[in-house]
């Protein structure tokens, strides 16, 4: 995708030679960019009705130019559009095909434009589309977590920190905990689009249209939002591609972490994965691997990659277009087949996972109420720092003993300290454990529906 020399439609008139066959497909971006026909279609549409209005073609001109753009856009439409040699990029090939069709009148399409504002204009418009259909697949994602944390809202689990038991939770408080991140992301995602939005149409190569295009207007014909404020910035700004590259690695960690734990609790049999998202050993009959939440962990890493590449590639660029900023296409089309992927991955994988209560139950120890004991005594007005000690300490005597901290007698409990009392034997129950986190959210049952009814409204606004 050039901006500055081209083949049929470039400055080829100031070069003497043929270029060398192997420049030829070093620079072609056809390949590639050609994933843009549609954007590039109507951002020629718009212009040619632009330029029309302001008088450089005539009304007749400008609706010759809008009839053959629409011929081509069928042909691409209906898979019947041939490439042919010389086409460098989706620019020059939707060109090309719209002078065979309408004639000399073709040529002045590109009155005032260049291929620079034209690349800008078609990846933002594409970018936009992406993100805005990403959204709906997050929209999907988040209301299956929802769901299946709504059907499972009674069953217990034990929560971790640091891989080690640390206090009973909610299975659907755990999802939701995933949910957290996605629906963080979808918010980005949503504030991004605004700043992708902008034409830069009519920029020119660098210093702006000279035939007064109404810029506005364009914006208006192609769904922008607004126009770029700076010509020259036009069009080497790639921050919206760089954005999207951050975000989807932002967004494919959280779901690594999620595919983690999944992996983690499937090992423990907390949780089944269906047989869809795994597969076989060729050697050992038993196994059954998690092959798609691995692979949903491996692609943080290369989307990571992405993000930073291109950030290293825009960092010692000069003002104004530059060929490495071909270099944008490629990583952005991955990241969006990436994250679509792994977003239609993911939320398979959470309607058709189950979760085992009598596994997830077998993870749950007495030891994790250590701290519901110490909250016993703050209730009765003893300090909690103070508290902390105690129940330490009743712990460090039950692994003396070797029985389990429940099973202490309320005798062993009042050596330690004299005001425990009969109720203390309250203490040890999941169930209320988990109920008396009731703050917003916590673990409590109400507090965990309060945030999975929040995530299923968030997700109808996307």
């Amino acid at each position: 995708m050039s901006g500055a020399r081209g083949g049929l439609f470039g400055a080829g008139g100031r070069f003497k030679g043929g270029t060398d066959p192997i420049m030829e497909k070093f620079n072609e971006s056809l390949s590639f960019d050609k994933r843009m026909w549609a954007q590039d279609i109507k951002g020629s549409v718009a212009y040619a009705k632009a330029i029309g209005k302001v008088g450089i073609i005539s009304q007749e001109e400008a609706n010759q130019l809008v009839e053959g753009l629409e011929k081509v856009r069928q042909e691409w439409a209906n898979g019947t559009f041939e490439i042919k040699a010389g086409d460098e990029d989706i620019h020059t090939a939707n060109e090309r095909r719209l002078t065979e069709i309408v004639g000399p009148v073709g040529g002045k399409l590109h009155t005032g434009r260049s291929r620079n504002d034209q690349v800008a204009t078609d990846t933002r418009l594409w970018t936009v589309d992406a993100e805005r259909d990403i959204l709906k697949d997050m929209a999907t994602l988040l209301e299956a977590g929802a769901t299946v944390a709504k059907e499972n809202i009674d069953i217990l689990m034990a929560g971790y920190t640091h891989l080690q038991p640390a206090q009973p939770i909610r299975f659907s408080h755990w999802l939701m905990s995933h949910m957290a991140p996605l629906m963080r992301d979808a918010q980005r995602l949503k504030e991004m689009i605004p700043r992708a939005n902008q034409c830069p149409l009519g920029s020119g190569a660098l210093a702006g249209n000279a035939f007064g295009v109404d810029r506005e207007f364009l914006a208006n014909e192609l769904g922008f939002d607004g126009v770029t404020s700076n010509s020259l910035d036009s069009v080497c700004d790639r921050d919206f591609v760089v954005e999207f590259l951050m975000w989807h690695a932002l967004m494919l960690t959280h779901i690594s972490q999620f595919a983690e734990d999944v992996i983690i609790n499937n090992l423990l049999k907390g949780i089944y994965i269906d047989d869809a998202y795994a597969t076989g050993s060729s050697l050992m009959p038993q196994k059954k691997n998690p092959d798609a939440l691995e692979l949903l962990r491996g692609k943080a890493g290369i989307a990571l990659g992405r993000a930073v590449g291109m950030t290293a590639t825009l960092k010692g660029l000069p003002r104004a277009y530059n060929k490495d900023l071909q270099e944008d296409k490629v990583p952005l089309f991955d990241s969006v087949d990436t994250v679509k992927d792994c977003l239609a991955i993911c939320t398979g994988v959470i309607c058709t996972m189950k979760p085992k209560p009598e596994y997830l139950m077998k993870a749950l120890s007495p030891e994790m109420l250590a701290t519901d004991l110490a909250d016993y005594l703050v209730r009765k007005g003893v300090p909690f720092r103070e508290t902390h000690h105690i129940s330490g300490a009743c712990v460090r005597l039950a692994e003396d003993t070797e029985v389990g901290i429940d099973t202490l007698t309320l005798e062993q409990l009042q050596a330690i300290d004299k005001r425990f009392e009969a109720d203390v034997k309250d203490v040890w129950d999941y169930e209320v454990s988990v109920e008396r986190k009731c703050s917003i959210g916590g673990t409590g049952k109400a507090s965990v529906l309060k945030q999975i009814d929040d995530i299923i409204a968030f997700a109808k606004t996307l």
